[in-house]
């Protein structure tokens, strides 16, 4: 059984929370286990959850008609991943969510999400807050991709996923930068060699 720390360490670190809330909060909450290699989300499914990761690694994708694998994301301990088009709009997913480890999981359904909107105004200010960091991010990765160096964009993944290399194979931080698993070897190996 969860416990839900890493949920309401995050949470607590954008909005404070009583413990009467958090128990309120836990009412909607449903924990998950996923097994290495079991999906969360498959493509063509509605994304009817939103995940906050405990425990273990997971991936977001999308598959392109030759059957390329393209990372949109990869979430760690204390990041939230889900596909929030499909989530909001509830429609079929463009992507496809896995564990890439065993993985604990919390989730919140979006009618759970729905009903915490409209009941915890400290839910609402959280889930604005982790909006707003997304697309933040997404803007910054964008900006990476287009004014970085090739060493300088892995640099800054790095950064934002630190032990990231120890846990993901390097063909998908690869996948993830756009870039081929060969030009990311060279990218580390002149790296290292630089230190």
């Amino acid at each position: 059984m969860l416990m839900y720390n890493v949920f309401f360490q995050k949470f607590n670190q954008k909005v404070s929370l009583t413990e009467q809330e958090e128990n309120v909060i836990k009412q909607y909450l449903t924990p998950k286990k996923l097994r290495k290699r079991q999906y969360l989300l498959q493509e063509g499914d509605i994304c009817k959850s939103i995940a906050l990761v405990e425990k273990g690694v997971m991936r977001s994708y999308l598959v392109d008609p030759d059957g390329q694998e393209h990372i949109t994301a990869f979430a760690l301990e204390g990041w939230t991943i889900g596909d929030l088009s499909s989530f909001h709009s509830q429609l079929p997913s463009t992507q496809n969510i896995d564990a890439l480890e065993d993985c604990e999981l919390v989730l919140v359904s979006k009618s759970a999400h729905d009903e915490l909107l409209k009941t915890m105004p400290k839910y609402e200010t959280y889930i604005r807050l982790l909006i707003t960091d997304a697309y933040m991010a997404l803007q910054r990765r964008i900006l990476n991709m287009i004014s970085l160096s090739l060493d300088d964009r892995y640099k800054a993944f790095i950064d934002t996923y630190p032990n990231i290399a120890q846990r993901v194979p390097q063909h998908m931080i690869a996948s993830y930068m756009g870039l081929s698993p060969e030009t990311l070897s060279r990218i580390r190996t002149r790296m290292n060699t630089s230190k």
